[in-house]
This record gives structure tokens, sequence and C-alpha cells, in this order.
């Protein structure tokens, strides 16, 4: 897979991985509305409208989060010139590798690190950082929008169609529960989790553009 090194790189990424997963959620969609079904087999279809849209909506979150912090990362600024969100991704990665060895010379190069190297080139990682634990709750998701330093407010609205309409029913279809949902509840919780997830691909788009990943940019 392509590296992300520039904007139009991210762009790119954000863009293609959203449009498969639209395409996809809109094709059951669209099957949903069909009504030449059988009650069984559209009860079928509803919940396996669910548990798409469920993973869709983890795994662009999940991509396009990474997707920023590859993207950040690969600016090669220094700690001095990173936004706090983003130092301490990289002290937190640190600190973890000392707290493994126990080392008391991986600590004191941390230390060190944190109090004096404001003008090294910064090293963030951002494989395997994201983490939905398989269940992207609204806490989670806060978590996730503090990592990369954005705004938590919109989804906060959301946070019933999060944890109750999405990831509760997703869950109990998992668990192998009966779930009841009829055509309009699920159009109207398909129309949701798009708007939050475009609204996720526009915020990582804006944020980079405006290069709030700098520190003197988010004063």
């Amino acid at each position: 897979m392509k590296k992300i090194r520039t904007l139009e790189d991210l762009n790119q990424r954000l863009t293609d991985d959203f449009v498969w997963r639209k395409k996809e959620i809109s094709d059951l969609k669209a099957l949903i509305e069909t009504r030449s079904f059988t009650t069984s087999k559209h009860n079928a279809l509803l919940r396996s409208g669910v548990a798409l849209l469920y993973a869709h909506w983890e795994g662009y979150i999940r991509t396009a989060a990474t997707s920023y912090l590859e993207f950040v990362a690969r600016q090669k600024l220094t700690y001095g010139e990173l936004a706090i969100n983003f130092v301490a991704i990289a002290m937190k990665a640190k600190l973890n590798e000392a707290n493994d060895t126990n080392k008391a010379t991986v600590f004191t190069a941390v230390t060190n690190l944190i109090l004096t190297q404001v003008h090294q080139t910064s090293s963030i990682p951002y494989e395997d950082i994201i983490s939905t634990a398989s269940n992207l709750s609204s806490a989670i998701l806060r978590e996730i929008t503090c990592l990369l330093g954005l705004d938590y407010s919109f989804y906060q609205t959301k946070e019933v169609i999060i944890n109750e309409q999405l990831l509760k029913r997703r869950n109990a279809i998992a668990h192998g529960e009966y779930l009841s949902l009829d055509r309009d509840e699920y159009q109207q919780l398909h129309d949701e989790i798009l708007a939050m997830m475009e609204n996720f691909r526009t915020q990582v788009e804006n944020s980079a553009c405006q290069k709030l990943y700098i520190r003197n940019q988010c004063t």
C-alpha cells in the first residue's frame, strides 16, 4: 500500500476507503428496500445490515485515524513543532518500551527526551496505535478524537445512536440474539452512520489541510 507522505496521499486514502465501504452499505440497503422478500428473509437482511454498518463504521474510523497518524509521522517534525497530542503518542510508546524492559537506562533516555530533545526529529508510531477493541463505543471514539486532536462535540449528540442503536444491536446479533428492527429504523441508522463517517473524514482532511498537527497552528 502506498505510503502517506502528502496531503494528496492522505485525501486519496480517505476517499478510496470511504467509497468502497459506502457502496457496499448502499448495495445492501437497496436489497433491504426491496419488498419482494418474505418476512423472514427481510429480517435476515436487516440483521445483516446492522452488522455490516457496524463493521464499516469501526473499519473506517480505524483506517482514517491510522492514515492521519501516518501522515503526521511522515512530516518528520521536531518534538517542539508537534501538537501536544502527537507528542503524547510518541512519549507513550517510549514509556511503554521503558516499562517493558524495566531498565533504568531506558527510563533515563525517555526522561531526557521529554526534557531536552525538543529539537530532535520526532518518531511517531502509527501502526496498531488506534484500537477500537472491536467495540467502537462513544467512549472509545472520544479517546480516538483526543488522540488525534479532533473535536468530539459532533459525536456527543450521537452517543445514543452509537451505543444503543448500533453497537448494542450489533453485539446482540453477534451473540445470536433475536433483534426486532423495521425498515424505517434501519434507514435512519444507515443515514446517521454514513453521516458520522463522512464527518470524521472531513475532520481529518481539515486538520491535515490546516496543519493542526503543528503546535502553533493549534493555539
